[in-house]
């Protein structure tokens, strides 16, 4: 996962870029808010994990203008802080916009942690944005095309993908108006055939 780091702090910054890339990830670095910002728009990334105290923007202004623009599907925003302690300035980064926090001095395990909640929250974004966005269903057939999937039943695609069994049945006033009028017509052509 590409994550973009914001921390004016040198020690804190370069700990922060060891363990993300010892885990595998890559990392783009900013030294302070202006600077993620502007990365930010450049190429907007779904993981920032951001300092709350920088020059020039500090942290909960970066957040509060990464959620008033919408650049990409969800950019999920852990803040790194010293000052999560006073209950007042966790509501206000959460009333920013933070998803998550972590503690000054960092703390590897809890960085990863922090991080497989992430992926978690962003894996069912993803999921949700491509529901909302792909979904081909065939007005004769009723299936529904999923990309990469081919077509399939409504019934196995809300199996599959939404852990949902369907049973049948039919709407009483449907049956009524409809299907009643149809086999008692059926019947009656029936009964006709019969006596002819």
């Amino acid at each position: 996962m590409n994550i973009l780091i914001a921390e004016d702090d040198f020690i804190s910054r370069k700990l922060l870029i060891n363990i993300l890339e010892e885990l595998g990830h890559e990392v783009t670095v900013s030294s302070d808010g202006q600077e993620a910002w502007e990365a930010y728009r450049a190429q907007p990334m779904r993981l920032i994990i951001t300092d709350w105290l920088m020059p020039r923007l500090d942290g909960l202004e970066l957040v509060e203008r990464i959620r008033e623009n919408d650049l990409c599907d969800y950019t999920y925003i852990i803040l790194l802080t010293a000052n999560i302690g006073q209950r007042e300035n966790y509501f206000k980064a959460m009333e920013a916009g933070v998803d998550d926090f972590l503690a000054k001095p960092l703390d590897r395990l809890e960085l990863e942690i922090r991080l497989r909640v992430a992926a978690r929250i962003l894996g069912a974004s993803s999921r949700i944005e491509s529901l909302e966005n792909v979904l081909t269903i065939c007005a004769y057939t009723k299936k529904i095309k999923f990309p990469d999937e081919g077509w399939t039943t409504i019934e196995e695609f809300m199996r599959k993908r939404l852990g949902i069994t369907l049973s049948h049945g039919i709407e009483p006033e449907y049956y009524e108006r409809v299907i009643k009028p149809q086999l008692q017509q059926l019947k009656e052509e029936s009964e006709r055939g019969e006596e002819a």
